[in-house]
C-alpha cells in the first residue's frame, strides 16, 4: 500500500482517462474513480489493487468446494493468494486490468457452479471490459462441462461466451493495429513465429517458477530460441500435457493443470506482444494451477503445507519488497537481465544524475543505435542545465529516429535552451506535423506566444488541457 509508482502507471495521467478507451473500459473507470477521488496519490490506487485480489481469494474461496474436495479447496485458495506470481499484478498499478478481469470471471465460475449460467455470461463479458486476455475462460469452462454436467443446456451459454470472445479479440486486433506504440499485435515489432517459439521457453520458464518460486522480475531477459530449441520447448511443454491427460480420469489435478495452461494462452501462444514474458500474465491461469497443487497437496501432512506456504509468503513480502520504489525495482531488473537496454533506462531515470548517466553510457555500449538512450542522457542533462551536451545527444536521437515527434521536441528544448528560439520553433513545429496531439511541443509553442489548435481531437489530460488554456 506504501509503494509508488512504476513504467506505464505514468501513462494513465497522460491523457485524459474519460472517457475510457476503445479497449479495457471498465479498468480505466476504476483508474478514473481513483484519479477522482485522490488524485496522484499511488496509495488509493494500490488499495484498490490490494482489495480486488482479496476479492478474488474469496470468491476462490467459495466457488471451489463444489468443484474439488474442501481441504484442496482451501489449500488452492492459500496457493493462489500467496505464491509470489501474484505480486507483481498487486504492486504494479497499470495490472489491475488483471486483477479486475480475473475477479469478474471467478464471480462468473462461482455463478457457473450454482448453475447460473446465463448470470455467469454476464460477469464473463463484463471481465472482457476489464482485459481481453481472458478470452480462453470459456474453453475453461467448456472442459468443465465434459467432465462433470454433460448438459446440454450449458452448450448455448458457453457458445455465447465464445462468441464475446471473439468480438473482444478483433476489436483489440483492430485498436491495436490503428495505435501507434500498442505494443500488440503488428505493432509488437516481432512475428506471430518467433514470438511463438520464445512463449515454449516462457511456458517452461513459468512452470519452473511454480514449483520453485525465484528469479521474479519486472521486466525478464527472453531471447528468441532457434526453430530447433523452440520446437523441443514446445515438444515437452506437449508431454506435460499428454501426462496429465494420461492421469485425467483419476486425478482433477491433471484436469486442473491442463486449465492453467489454457487460460495461459491467449498471452502465451502466438498473438505477439513486445514483452515476451511477464510474471502478472500468470494472475488468471493462477485459478487452474493453485487448484492443481491444492489437489496434490491434500493428502500430504499439515506440517509440510503450511510450512510451503509460509516460504511463499516470505518470497511474496521479497518481491513486494522489490516494487516498494523503482530504484529497487529497477536495480533488481537490471541485476537479472544485464543486457537489456530497457531496464537501465528506468534505473537511470530512478537514481541521481552522475550515477544516471554512468548507466546510460553503459547500456550504449550494448545498443549504440537506440535513439531511447541518447533521448534519456539528453533529458539528464537538461536537468543538470547544460543544454550544450542535451543538444548533443538530442540531435543524436533524432538522426537514429527522423520521424519521432518527441525527438524533434526534445531537440527543440535544447535550442530554446541555448537562446535559439527561431530553430527552437521550426523544431516544435514539426514535431507537430508528425505528431498533431504531442503535448508537450504544443505547450512549449504556447509558452512562446504561438497559438496552435490540433486539427484533430487530441486526449489529453485534466492538466494537460488546463494547461493549453492557460490556466
Amino acid at each position: 500500500m506504501w509503494g509508488s509508482f512504476h513504467f506505464d502507471d505514468y501513462s494513465l495521467f497522460s491523457s485524459s482517462l474519460w472517457p475510457p478507451p476503445q479497449t479495457r473500459p471498465l479498468t480505466y473507470l476504476t483508474f478514473w474513480a481513483n484519479f477522482e477521488l485522490g488524485g496522484r496519490n499511488p496509495i488509493g490506487y494500490l488499495a484498490v489493487n490490494l482489495c480486488l485480489h482479496l476479492l478474488a481469494i474469496v470468491v476462490l474461496c467459495g466457488a471451489l468446494p463444489r468443484l474439488v474436495p474442501k481441504t484442496a479447496a482451501w489449500i488452492a485458495a492459500a496457493v493462489f493468494a500467496v505464491h509470489p506470481f501474484q505480486a507483481e499484478p498487486v504492486n504494479y498499478v497499470f495490472a489491475r486490468s488483471t486483477l479486475l478481469a480475473t475477479l469478474l470471471c471467478l464471480v462468473s465460475l462461482a455463478d457457473w457452479t450454482r448453475g447460473r449460467h446465463w448470470l455467469a455470461v454476464a460477469w464473463f463479458g463484463a471481465a472482457l471490459l476489464a482485459k481481453e486476455e481472458c478470452v480462453a475462460f470459456p474453453v475453461f469452462l467448456l472442459m468443465l462441462h465434459f467432465v462433470t454436467s454433460r448438459k446440454r443446456a450449458e452448450l448455448k451459454p458457453i457458445a455465447i461466451m465464445f462468441t464475446l470472445s471473439i468480438v473482444a479479440g478483433v476489436n483489440v486486433l483492430l485498436a491495436g493495429a490503428k495505435t501507434a506504440g500498442s505494443g500488440i499485435g503488428v505493432q509488437a515489432g516481432i512475428s506471430w513465429q518467433e514470438y511463438a517459439l520464445a512463449q515454449s521457453i516462457v511456458i517452461l520458464r513459468y512452470l519452473r517458477m511454480l514449483l520453485l518460486p525465484w528469479g521474479f522480475t519486472v521486466d525478464s531477459e527472453i531471447a528468441i530460441p532457434s526453430a530447433w530449441i523452440g520446437a523441443a520447448a514446445w515438444a515437452l511443454v506437449l508431454a506435460l500435457v499428454v501426462a496429465a491427460l494420461f492421469r485425467f480420469r483419476r486425478a482433477q489435478a491433471g484436469f486442473f493443470f491442463i486449465a492453467g495452461l489454457v487460460l495461459l494462452l491467449p498471452s502465451s501462444s502466438f498473438f505477439p506482444a513486445n514483452d515476451l514474458a511477464a510474471d502478472r500474465r500468470m494472475y488468471l491461469p493462477m485459478i487452474g494451477f493453485a487448484t492443481c497443487a491444492g489437489l496434490l497437496l491434500e493428502r500430504a501432512r499439515p506440517s509440510i503445507v503450511r510450512a510451503a506456504l509460509v516460504v511463499l509468503v516470505c518470497l511474496s513480502f521479497v518481491r513486494t519488497s522489490t516494487w516498494r520504489t523503482e530504484a529497487a525495482l529497477w536495480s533488481d531488473a537490471v541485476r537479472k537481465a544485464p543486457s537489456k537496454v530497457r531496464p537501465k533506462i528506468q534505473l537511470a531515470r530512478a537514481v541521481e544524475p552522475s550515477r544516471g548517466l554512468e548507466i546510460l553510457n553503459e547500456a550504449q555500449l550494448i545498443a549504440p543505435a537506440d535513439p531511447a538512450i541518447a533521448s534519456e542522457k539528453g533529458r539528464i542533462y537538461m536537468s543538470l542545465r547544460q543544454p550544450g551536451q542535451a543538444l548533443v545527444e538530442f540531435g543524436r536521437a533524432l538522426a537514429l529516429a527522423p520521424r519521432s515527434a518527441d525527438a524533434f521536441n526534445n531537440r527543440g528544448v535544447a535550442l530554446l535552451g541555448l537562446g535559439q528560439k527561431d530553430i527552437a520553433q521550426q523544431d516544435f513545429e514539426r514535431a507537430l506535423a508528425i505528431d498533431p496531439c504531442q503535448f508537450d511541443a504544443r505547450l512549449n509553442l504556447l509558452r512562446m506566444g504561438f497559438q496552435k489548435s490540433p486539427a484533430i481531437r487530441c486526449r489529453y489530460s485534466a492538466e494537460q488541457s488546463a494547461a493549453l488554456a492557460g490556466n
